[in-house]
């Protein structure tokens, strides 16, 4: 048999469960079968062929992801309101059956992976639609898949309402639930967009069972909490979750992870996210904290201080410029926690994006400079002109001896 041939047997064979009147145990072992049929083939696999060689009869090509997500979707729907039960109601009685509790668990993250891989599978077709699964994703069925995810999130939404009502933040079901919620709104920010004003600050405290603090919840939402912070309503949003620390808080342990391997994507994504709502500071009413700020200032400068990498430099060294520009060296080596080393540091920071990096950006005879680079050095730049007389000591350091264009 080959490799096309038994993953169609495996297909069809779940979709005969999926669709019949069989106990909900044998749907959910289906459920767990086509994740493993999935990590091997890829998400792919749940719009693959259903023509068996040997049947007359087949399934059209959209119907196996449609059973998936229509039963993953009760599987959430059930096991949510059963943990919400075992949680706050039958535990007013009786501690919670640590094992049963832990079974429920799994089942749900079964679920929970495949509609997180029919989200991704999704937003890749959104993003090449010229791809194989142009003619089983139609229009239609798209619209029923959309339909069937946002159903799904507003369940999860619930179960993390509540669990916000009974003051509970900490639980391997919960992160799990702030996961899957930061992905779907990855692809669709606006979705759910009242029920996300309500929790967003609730998700960004949310810890797993073996965490100190809420470092994953943060990193799961910082895909959407770079998306609404591009525009003033979302940054109105994040800043009202008291967001803005939070991410700073994550961006701050990702830096001072050595041993971290967590892809440096992750950190140009709350580095974005800082960025955007920095840019719009004034337009928000925004007021930075100052403990925030100088806890930022020093660590972008510990990022950057072995790197030759220029995309790091441009913006550790925009997001220090924005935020100078909110104050000046007084204040700054006022602050009990700042240090004039750290002043040292920021200023070696600052000249290398205004000097080096930007001779480099500037330059007509480089082909490797990226346009997201020079606007990072137009924010150093044009920044500098306007805090630059209230630093002094930045000013010796960045002017002493080297050229650099200002911008006006």
């Amino acid at each position: 048999m080959t490799c096309g041939e038994w993953s169609t047997c495996i297909r069809v064979g779940i979709m005969d469960v999926l669709q019949n009147r069989v106990a909900p145990a044998e749907k959910l072992q289906a459920l767990v079968l086509a994740e493993c049929a999935m990590s091997i083939a890829g998400k792919e696999w749940l719009i693959g062929s259903t023509i068996l060689p040997f049947a007359h009869n087949s399934f059209p090509d959209n119907r196996c992801i449609l059973l998936v997500l229509e039963s993953s979707r009760v599987e959430i729907a059930v096991i949510l309101n059963e943990l919400a039960y075992l949680k706050y109601e039958a535990s007013k009685r009786l501690p919670p059956n640590a094992e049963i509790f832990l079974v429920k668990l799994r089942n749900l993250g079964v679920a929970f992976s495949l509609v997180e891989m029919i989200i991704k599978l999704i937003s890749k077709f959104g993003e090449n639609e010229e791809s194989n699964s142009t003619c089983i994703l139609t229009e239609s069925t798209l619209t029923k898949i959309i339909g069937g995810l946002n159903e799904t999130i507003g369940a999860v939404l619930e179960y993390l309402h509540d669990a916000k009502d009974h003051g509970d933040r900490k639980g391997n079901d919960l992160l799990a639930s702030v996961r899957i919620v930061g992905s779907y709104l990855a692809e669709a920010p606006s979705a759910c967009e009242e029920k996300i004003k309500e929790l967003l600050g609730y998700m960004l405290c949310v810890e797993g069972e073996d965490e100190s603090s809420p470092f994953q919840s943060i990193s799961f939402l910082l895909p959407v909490l770079c998306q609404i912070t591009m525009d003033k309503d979302g940054c109105e949003i994040f800043v009202s979750a008291g967001a803005f620390r939070a991410v700073v808080g994550c961006l701050i342990s990702l830096i001072d992870s050595s041993h971290s391997k967590i892809d440096s994507s992750t950190i140009f994504l709350a580095c974005d996210t800082i960025l955007n709502l920095l840019l719009k500071r004034e337009e928000v009413q925004f007021s930075l904290d100052n403990l925030c700020y100088v806890e930022l200032l020093q660590a972008l400068s510990r990022w950057t201080e072995d790197t030759i990498d220029t995309s790091v430099i441009m913006m550790a060294s925009s997001i220090c410029s924005l935020i100078l520009d909110t104050t000046c060296e007084e204040a700054l080596l006022r602050h009990p926690k700042f240090k004039p080393d750290n002043l040292i540091a920021l200023s070696q920071l600052l000249k290398r994006s205004l000097v080096t990096c930007g001779q480099e950006l500037t330059s007509d005879d480089t082909n490797t400079n990226t346009n997201t680079e020079a606007d990072l050095y137009q924010i150093v730049s044009s920044g500098y002109s306007s805090w630059a007389e209230r630093f002094p000591h930045v000013k010796l350091v960045v002017e002493g001896g080297a050229n650099f264009v200002r911008q006006s």
